[in-house]
C-alpha cells in the first residue's frame, strides 16, 4: 500500500543553541501535488529542508520522507537518491563547462533522463561550452534545476528556486514545473516567500512562522474557508467581535472588518446582536491569508 504521504512531519522541532528554528512544525505533502512552503525570511524553511533531507537531525519530533524516517542514516541515503534538490545557493562546481557539469552528475543516477536533458538544454538555451563560473544567477538556476530534473526522481526539493531571477526568467521555471509534474506525476515541495509565485502554481500550501505552520491544507480549500466580512454600524463600530475562525479584527470608525477561517456564517451570527447595518462577505487572496495570518501570530 502507498503512503499516504510523501513528506510527512509531526511536531518538528529543531534547535540551534538558543535559537529554535523550528517549533512544532506539522507538515503532509501528499504524492503528486505542487506544494509550496510559504514564510518569511527566517521562518524556518530552509531549516525544515535539512532535516527532510538528513543533512540537520531533529531535536524532538518526527519527520518522514517515502514513509522512511528522514533522521536514520540507512533511510536518508534512499530519500536522497530517489529525491531532486536545488538549494538557495545553486552549489555548482564552478571550474566545469556546463556540458561538463551535466556528464559529471548523470552516472550518479541510473534513472538519468537522457530526453529530459535534452529538452532542457535546448528549452534552457544553455551554453554547453561555457564554464559554470561566469553564468548568471538566471542560467545558473537553469542549470540547477535540470541536473534536479534529469535524475528521474520522485521528489523535487527546491529552496527558493526563483530568487533573484527577473520576471520573465521566473515565469519559465514556475511553467517548467508545471509541465513537468503534469507529464511525470513527480511531487514538488517549494519553498519561497514569494507568494504570488506560489498562489500560480501550487495545489497544496502551507505557511510556516516562526517554526511552526500557522496555514496549511489545498489551496482552492483555504480559498474557499478564508473570508473577509465588512460590517457597518449606524454608530461606532463594536471595538471587537468574538466567533469561530475569526483570524483578526479590524475597526475603523463605524467599519469593522473580519477575516475569518471558518466562514461567514458565524461572524455574521455574532454581529447579529450589534445591529450592523449592513454586511459585506468578500473572498480573500492567499496574499491576505498569508499577511493576516503571520501578523496575528505577532
Amino acid at each position: 500500500m502507498p503512503d499516504a504521504f510523501v513528506i510527512e512531519t509531526a511536531g518538528l522541532r529543531k534547535q540551534y543553541g538558543e535559537v529554535e528554528a523550528l517549533r512544532g512544525l506539522d507538515l503532509q505533502v501528499p504524492p503528486g501535488s505542487i506544494f509550496g512552503f510559504l514564510g518569511r525570511n527566517g521562518a524556518g524553511k530552509t531549516t525544515a529542508i535539512k532535516v527532510l533531507l538528513g543533512m540537520a537531525r531533529p531535536s524532538a519530533g518526527r519527520a518522514r520522507v517515502f514513509g522512511r524516517p528522514a533522521d536514520e542514516a540507512a533511510a536518508s541515503v534512499e530519500i536522497r537518491r530517489r529525491t531532486g534538490f536545488v538549494s538557495d545557493d545553486k552549489a555548482l562546481y564552478g571550474y566545469l563547462t556546463v556540458a561538463e557539469m551535466i556528464r559529471f552528475t548523470a552516472p550518479f543516477f541510473p534513472r538519468w533522463r537522457s530526453d529530459l536533458e535534452d529538452r532542457y538544454t535546448r528549452r534552457f538555451e544553455l551554453p554547453l561550452d561555457r564554464k559554470v563560473k561566469v553564468l548568471s544567477r538566471g542560467t545558473r538556476t537553469k542549470l540547477a534545476l535540470l541536473l534536479a530534473l534529469c535524475r528521474g526522481a520522485e521528489l523535487l526539493v527546491l529552496d527558493e528556486p526563483t530568487s533573484g531571477l527577473d520576471p520573465a526568467m521566473t515565469e519559465e521555471v514556475l511553467k517548467t514545473l508545471v509541465g513537468y509534474v503534469a507529464a511525470e506525476g513527480t511531487t514538488v515541495f517549494f519553498s519561497s516567500h514569494q507568494i504570488a509565485e506560489v498562489d500560480q502554481i501550487a495545489d497544496h500550501v502551507a505557511v510556516i512562522d516562526r517554526g511552526r505552520a500557522v496555514v496549511g491544507g489545498p489551496l482552492d480549500t483555504l480559498k474557499e474557508r478564508y473570508c473577509r466580512v465588512q460590517l457597518i454600524f449606524a454608530g461606532d463600530a463594536p471595538p471587537t467581535l468574538t466567533a469561530p475562525g475569526v483570524v483578526r479584527v479590524r475597526r475603523e470608525g463605524r467599519v469593522l472588518s473580519v477575516l475569518g477561517s471558518a466562514g461567514a456564517d458565524a461572524i455574521v451570527d455574532a454581529a447579529r446582536p450589534f445591529g450592523p447595518a449592513s454586511v459585506d462577505v468578500a473572498p480573500v487572496t492567499l496574499k491576505e491569508i498569508f499577511l493576516e495570518t503571520v501578523i496575528a501570530e505577532e
